[in-house]
């Protein structure tokens, strides 16, 4: 059996909780134990000690036991292991490195430390290094669960999800009152099934280890994502009981203050992690916003540009980039980044709306125009893929040589598609998910290539297997555009439900549901789905603007003007708040110049979708 991973497809890092200094809670105790009777130093005491501190994360305290150890004549070889796994505590990794990789490791520590070289190995960003070390590890002890949970975070770095979830339940099975085992489980499950059934998992851990800080940690993280705030404050503060002045503990509760409009508290938050989460893409993007919020717009744009560059497919943070520039009133660095994408199908409507905004800056509406239509409209756009950086030539050779790395496979397969040849993108992207099964992404590349060659239908089967391995938004999303392209409205509609049973607060799920409940007439469904939406400041004035159409469908002007009114005074500039507006106070009988005036500024921007505003 090998847990090794030969090819790695976009690994993404898994949320474990940091390892932090505990204090040093062991300090009073003395740093080597007595000596023999012969005059020899007795390793076993202090190694118990190291490994004890190893235990509560406490890196500092194990390297001072294991070197005062060392001086005292206690063989390289018997510390090693332990020593190793100190100082990747500390995150130093070059010591790691000189430790673990000149010598051996004495009988009974071998896999410790070959459990050690493995997370080295990962920490270097060396997966097939780090599976071949978790290969020696387990020909020692196949049943030791903090190997299986090494093995779980490989698997999943190297975009294997579905051997990752299969090693995460061994764990699980070989230590089922293990906190690390049981939150590795947890972490799978709601990367599998979703939010809340990754709850009872955390839950389960913390019946047993109610202070640990990994379970307290990724339990608080995932109530506050499930929306349940109150639950999440109290595991928050009982992590930062369990270990006061904890970075993911000071995260955790700015991003409660974030969502309930606390900036400024917030802020304060995140300067306690110090740098400690500097690295973070959640941190970051939680600091970009805040920033945002402040009004420190340049400050913002530093967060969020690093953000983009860290995660070039992240189109989230590309949005909420390109709304930072558009704050700052920088149109011309906004079309220069993000134009050609907003020009493409696929494009999210707000990106849309931010590009025709700043052509309109520029004086160009005749350009500006269609892009406005995509928007108003809420225009379903096919799968667009993304351009090739590379000639397809070189691409081509690359390709040749490592078919089944993604990382040559992908770009060959986006630049085949923008050449037009579907059959060639198509083989390619099969073969790539054949020798990665456990890959979501490889099974959604096929599907995205069948949509991109005009087989929608086709794709259905592949998205629903990328979702039978992880829980995503963005698969969702693919998966309900290939159902309603090919005719398959309801089980679109099932499909959005189903994901947002598991992940109640989810915006995209929201917007796919409201989207097909307004298309079948279920207007009163997708007015309280808009306006969940709307409170949460992610529909804008556009969610208003259709909301109150919907309030007009349903023969209720007065609330089809205070929404429509609501939000021309988020946006007067907007053709589609002016089309809502005008046209709630025309149906209201309203006969003054205010309507006419509002509906001659939406039609000055061009031909609007009437299923906005009327």
């Amino acid at each position: 059996m090998t847990c090794s991973s030969s090819t790695t497809f976009r690994p993404r890092p898994v949320p474990l909780a940091l390892g932090l200094l505990a204090g040093l809670a062991l300090a009073g105790l003395a740093l080597a134990g007595p000596a023999r009777a012969d005059g020899a130093p007795d390793a076993t005491a202090a190694i118990a000690r190291a490994r004890a501190a190893i235990a509560a994360g406490d890196g500092v305290t194990a390297e001072v036991t294991l070197r005062e150890a060392e001086s005292r004549g206690v063989p390289a070889d018997a510390t090693r292991a332990y020593l190793g796994k100190a100082l990747l505590l500390e995150g130093n990794l070059d010591a790691a490195q000189d430790v673990l990789a000149n010598g051996h490791f004495a009988p009974g520590t071998e896999g410790s430390g070959w459990r050690a070289r493995g997370e080295l190995a990962i920490a270097q960003g060396d997966l097939p290094a780090a599976g071949k070390a978790f290969d020696q590890a387990l020909r020692i002890d196949a049943r030791d669960p903090r190997l299986w949970v090494d093995i779980a975070r490989l698997r999943f770095l190297g975009g294997e999800q579905a051997q990752a979830f299969d090693a995460a339940r061994r764990a699980a099975q070989l230590g089922p009152q293990d906190p690390r085992a049981l939150e590795m489980l947890g972490l799978m499950v709601r990367e599998r099934h979703g939010l809340v059934p990754a709850l009872a998992v955390f839950e389960r851990g913390l019946a047993l280890a109610p202070a640990d800080k990994g379970l307290l940690a990724e339990y608080a993280a995932t109530l506050g994502d499930a929306g349940r705030y109150r639950e999440m404050l109290a595991a928050t503060r009982a992590l930062m009981k369990a270990d006061p002045g904890n970075p993911r503990g000071y995260y955790l509760q700015a991003v409660l203050a974030a969502r309930a409009g606390e900036t400024d508290l917030a802020r304060r938050l995140m300067l306690k992690t110090g740098t400690a989460l500097r690295d973070s893409a959640g941190a970051i993007l939680l600091n970009g916003v805040l920033e945002f919020r402040a009004g420190n717009i340049n400050l913002a744009i530093e967060y969020l540009d690093r953000l983009v560059r860290m995660q070039p497919d992240n189109l989230r943070a590309r949005d909420l980039l390109a709304r930072a520039l558009a704050r700052d009133g920088d149109w011309e660095d906004l079309l220069r980044r993000f134009g050609g994408q907003a020009m493409k199908d696929g494009a999210s409507p707000y990106l849309v709306a931010l590009a025709a905004r700043a052509l309109e800056e520029r004086g160009e509406r005749a350009r500006a125009a269609p892009l406005l239509e995509r928007v108003v409209g809420a225009v379903q756009t096919p799968f667009s893929p993304m351009e090739a950086r590379q000639p397809l030539g070189v691409l081509a050779i690359s390709y040749a040589d490592a078919p089944y790395a993604a990382g040559n496979a992908v770009p060959f397969i986006r630049s085949l598609l923008a050449a037009g040849d579907s059959d060639r993108a198509l083989q390619a992207a099969i073969v790539l998910r054949n020798a990665n099964p456990g890959s979501s992404d490889a099974q959604a590349l096929v599907g995205d290539v069948r949509v991109a060659s005009g087989d929608p239908a086709g794709a259905v089967a592949d998205y629903r297997k990328a979702m039978a391995i992880r829980h995503s938004a963005d698969l969702l999303a693919r998966l309900v555009g290939a159902l309603r392209a090919s005719g398959q409205d309801a089980q679109a509609d099932a499909a959005a439900a189903g994901y947002l049973a598991h992940e109640p607060r989810d915006i995209e799920a929201m917007r796919l549901l409201a989207a097909g409940d307004a298309r079948a007439g279920r207007w009163n469904d997708a007015s309280r789905l808009l306006a969940a939406l709307a409170a949460r400041s992610q529909g804008g004035p556009l969610s208003l603007a259709q909301r109150s159409a919907m309030a007009l469908e349903e023969g209720d002007i007065p609330r089809a003007t205070d929404l429509a009114s609501l939000a021309y005074r988020a946006q007067p500039g907007s053709p589609f708040a002016a089309r809502a507006y005008g046209q709630a106070l025309k149906s209201g009988g309203d006969g003054g110049a205010l309507p006419r005036d509002l509906l001659r500024q939406a039609d000055a921007a061009g031909p609007l979708n009437r299923q906005t505003g009327k």
